[in-house]
């Protein structure tokens, strides 16, 4: 088995739901490698949040980016190296806030990258305010009273939006959040794991969500109209059944296999760049 471990020392709480991720993706990173993937060849990207210190738990290239823009970050370094595999990590405040517009045009594209969302349903960094995922009522440190607001199904927008593998899956289920990993790094095109993932400190929801999940048994997950039924049939705010497991996939080209890659003498693109310099002198 490949070591992925750092030195770096995990400050997560104990028992946040970040540990199922950061084992499960550690196990599918490391059967990868075994299969023959070079670790050269898959790029970690995080966000802004708790969940962004994953990267520093494991061995492997990783680049920090700004809160929110975890996708373009990624889509530029797929696009820039199409050969690699890369990952993203995002919050639900991160992806499913500011972010949410790169979502959409990431899933328009179908730029084959794997987003996988730590969806706690809160702003757990920063003490516990209310995220785009958080039902109406939640109360926090921003809402006393109570939120106003009834919540996004981020899913059923991802779906809407193009995307061609979505997926969910949850902290306390870390067999079946590994094969949902792998399959979802191994999809070629865009792919999103909205994981629920507790935050024991603000929001802990183990309790609720094992009363309300359960896995999916006997689906097609290429039927477009069932996926979008099976999404809606939890809208983050009711009692309703959580399905988990894949919800849809489709097999179409992905946005970077659209472009012509050319080989560049190394020379020559000095000397263009050097041009492009000495016009704005």
């Amino acid at each position: 088995m490949v070591n992925l471990n750092t030195y770096a020392q995990n400050t997560w709480c104990p028992g946040c739901g970040n540990f199922s991720i950061l084992t499960s993706i550690k196990l599918v990173l490391s059967s990868l490698v075994e299969e023959g993937l070079g670790l050269e060849n898959i790029i970690l990207v995080s966000g802004i949040g708790c969940h962004a210190k994953i990267v520093d738990y494991i061995n492997a290239n990783s680049f920090y980016s700004l809160h929110g823009r975890v996708v373009p970050a990624a889509e530029a370094i797929k696009i820039a190296r199409p050969g690699t595999k890369v990952i993203c990590f995002s919050g639900d405040g991160d992806s499913y806030g500011e972010g949410m517009e790169h979502l959409i045009f990431a899933a328009k594209r179908n730029i084959d990258i794997t987003v996988i969302v730590h969806n706690n349903r809160v702003y757990g960094l920063t003490t516990g305010q209310y995220t785009p995922t958080s039902p109406l009522g939640y109360k926090g440190r921003s809402t006393p009273y109570g939120t106003k607001e009834h919540p996004v199904n981020p899913l059923e927008l991802i779906l809407a939006s193009g995307a061609s593998f979505l997926a969910r899956g949850t902290s306390h289920g870390m067999e079946q959040l590994k094969n949902i990993f792998k399959e979802a790094v191994m999809h070629k095109g865009f792919s999103l794991v909205d994981v629920l993932q507790v935050c024991v400190t603000y929001y802990n929801m183990y309790e609720y969500y094992d009363k309300h999940i359960y896995e999916l048994s006997g689906y097609n997950p290429q039927d477009y109209n069932q996926a979008f039924s099976k999404i809606r049939e939890w809208d983050y705010n009711t009692e309703a059944p959580i399905a988990l497991g894949v919800l849809y996939k489709k097999e179409m080209p992905s946005f970077e296999s659209s472009f012509k890659q050319v080989k560049v003498d190394p020379l020559d693109r000095e000397n263009k760049i050097k041009q492009v310099l000495k016009s704005f002198i």
